[in-house]
């Protein structure tokens, strides 16, 4: 992957931390494959639907999203970069956190959150070089090069597995602190080797057996669905 760093967006320094938020909330819901509603978008960020109209109006001023009536938010090339270039600095900071000040995975995203709309692209290349140019942050989610290119992941969500698949936990699409520190403690953590034991639809569960632990764990499918294993061949 190319590490060479796209032309900087000369607004990259006049978007307010609220601009930013939206930008990045409508690329992460596209990055999940689902539809850029202003309901997801309220959701993801936790404020009322009519907060999001404003916002969105003003965003389409600003030329970072295209928007009209009854359909998806999208993202302009202007606005796609502003976001990725949030995220990069979310998901490198959450790694930095991890491995240079050993806070656990259920602490580092709300930290990150804070963090990510104050360093300086100096910062980021500096935290980005410490740590090797990392292409996956702490939860397994992807970080996107200075570039824009962000690199790929191929998983399965562990609900939608059969019985017997086995492999390696590669990302955890759930940051609610109670549901890592809920995995954490079971060692159902980025790397682990799984195995599913049991699928039962009618619970609405599965089972799991992680390599190492003697007892299996069962999790409801509403998580296991945010949890992304790669199969072995």
């Amino acid at each position: 992957m190319s590490d060479a760093a796209p032309a900087p967006d000369p607004d990259r320094q006049a978007h307010s931390a609220a601009i930013e938020d939206y930008v990045k909330a409508i690329w992460l819901i596209s990055e999940r494959g689902e539809v850029t509603s202003g309901q997801a978008i309220a959701h993801q960020l936790g404020v009322s639907q009519a907060s999001v109209s404003g916002m969105i109006r003003k965003l389409d001023e600003l030329e970072l999203v295209e928007y009209e009536a009854y359909r998806p938010v999208q993202l302009t090339e202007k606005g796609r970069l502003v976001a990725l270039e949030v995220v990069r600095h979310h998901r490198l900071l959450e790694l930095f956190l991890s491995e240079a000040l050993g806070m656990s995975w259920d602490r580092i995203h709300a930290e990150a959150e804070i963090l990510e709309h104050h360093i300086s692209e100096e910062l980021e290349d500096l935290i980005a070089a410490k740590l090797g140019n990392p292409q996956f942050d702490p939860h397994g989610h992807p970080i996107p090069a200075r570039d824009g290119r962000v690199p790929e992941l191929s998983a399965t969500p562990v609900a939608a597995l059969p019985v017997g698949a086995r492999g390696v936990l590669r990302q955890v699409r759930d940051e609610t602190p109670e549901v890592l520190r809920f995995l954490a403690e079971r060692s159902i953590t980025v790397g682990a080797q799984l195995e599913v034991i049991d699928q039962s639809p009618h619970a609405g569960t599965t089972t799991v057996q992680v390599a190492g632990v003697a007892e299996a764990v069962t999790i409801g499918n509403a998580l296991a669905r945010h949890i992304d294993m790669a199969v072995d061949a």
